[in-house]
């Protein structure tokens, strides 16, 4: 797992707050572009005129005092060139917003949600971290233009309402060819002006996720701890492709949903068939998972036919589906047609099963978090 975020020893301070800045070992940019560089050093560069010195030498102090230097330990030893961050000076605080060579970035927009999810991984604050939005314009400003994929997520992004409209508006003039993946509820299109506001952003690649966790308006509204939920979830859903935008539908499967697994997978079958595509997730154990695990856990290799039953279903009627986070030898072989290696690389491992395992390459292992605190009993290695 990458530590994506921490406090790294301050060896000079000059910024008075904190700031984003683009992370680069090129100590021969031009000038007006180093002042917004964070300059990654080794012994033999010349570290004047940049806005920050990321160094690996704790001791060294013929540094342009002009700039804020960190010192950076192996725990960062994947930052590379083109990675943005962001850096404070005054408390030494480091994090990782988007690194150039991973196709996984995803920008946290608010942790304020309209959801109490059992199994939510990122739960929810009642806080005003309205900041995270304006980050998110900043960010997007310096991400590079040749992005490929780009995540929105929350928390509930559409808690924002125009200024997440804003913001999309503003991804589609920085980033023009940029895919875009939103994780939401689904809600709040259940007022249509808003579906029309969203549609009328005209982004050529962008595909919102929607979880819906039973056909039982009951279950649902359970898993989500929010009453009435479904049916605004449904409206959301329906008022996004009467104005032709990309809907995902995403199912975590646990014990709470895996009874009205394939049931839901039919419900979705015969009244949203027209979505865009079928999630099956494997639970991630992490926050809210964790203290309710004793009314979440299923071992995936206990529920697998039922798995290849749902997907049989979704494949019976054309939909494009996939299974995410789960690992190869848990599933049935009539599932490997819709399997995809999905788990964010910054959080995925594999235990000491898995070394020898010929199939490693192919399987998409465990989140870092079920790797320390449950996992299934029947992992074992091909050979």
């Amino acid at each position: 797992m990458l530590k994506l975020h921490g406090n790294l020893p301050v060896l000079n301070a000059v910024a008075k707050s904190s700031y984003l800045v683009t992370v680069t070992t090129n100590q021969n940019l031009p000038s007006v572009i180093k002042k917004n560089r964070a300059l990654l050093t080794n012994p033999n560069q010349d570290p004047r005129g940049f806005k920050a010195l990321l160094t690996r030498e704790l001791g060294k102090k013929d540094f342009d005092s002009a700039s804020d230097i960190f010192h950076v330990s192996d725990d960062y030893d994947y930052l590379k060139d083109g990675d943005i961050i962001r850096l404070d000076p005054s408390s030494g605080s480091m994090r990782s917003l988007y690194r150039k060579s991973s196709p996984y970035n995803t920008l946290l927009l608010t942790e304020q949600c309209d959801h109490y999810c059992l199994m939510c991984s990122q739960p929810p604050k009642d806080v005003d971290d309205s900041w995270l939005l304006q980050e998110a314009f900043e960010l997007i400003s310096l991400i590079p233009i040749d992005t490929e994929a780009l995540g929105f997520s929350g928390g509930e992004p559409t808690l924002y309402r125009d200024r997440l409209i804003d913001l999309l508006h503003h991804t589609k003039r920085s980033l023009p060819n940029t895919a875009i993946d939103i994780l939401s509820n689904g809600r709040a299109f259940k007022d249509v002006e808003f579906a029309e506001k969203y549609a009328g952003v005209q982004h050529p690649d962008i595909l919102i996720g929607i979880p819906i966790y039973s056909d039982d308006p009951v279950r649902h509204d359970y898993v989500v701890q929010s009453r009435g939920a479904f049916d605004e979830t449904i409206k959301g859903i329906l008022n996004l492709k009467k104005v032709n935008q990309r809907v995902e539908i995403r199912i975590v499967i646990h014990k709470q949903t895996i009874d009205r697994l394939v049931k839901t997978c039919e419900f979705i079958a015969r009244n949203l068939l027209f979505v865009d595509h079928v999630a099956l997730m494997g639970l991630e154990i992490t926050g809210f998972t964790r203290p309710n695990l004793g009314v979440l856990w299923i071992d995936p290799y206990e529920y697998k036919d039922i798995l290849s039953e749902a997907v049989a279903v979704l494949n019976s009627y054309g939909m494009t589906s996939s299974v995410y986070n789960h690992q190869l030898c848990t599933i049935n072989p009539d599932v490997l047609g819709n399997y995809k290696k999905s788990i964010s690389d910054w959080k995925n491992e594999y235990l000491d099963e898995c070394v020898s395992c010929t199939k490693r390459g192919e399987c998409g292992g465990f989140f870092s978090s079920s790797k320390k605190h449950k996992h299934s009993e029947y992992i074992k290695a091909y050979t």
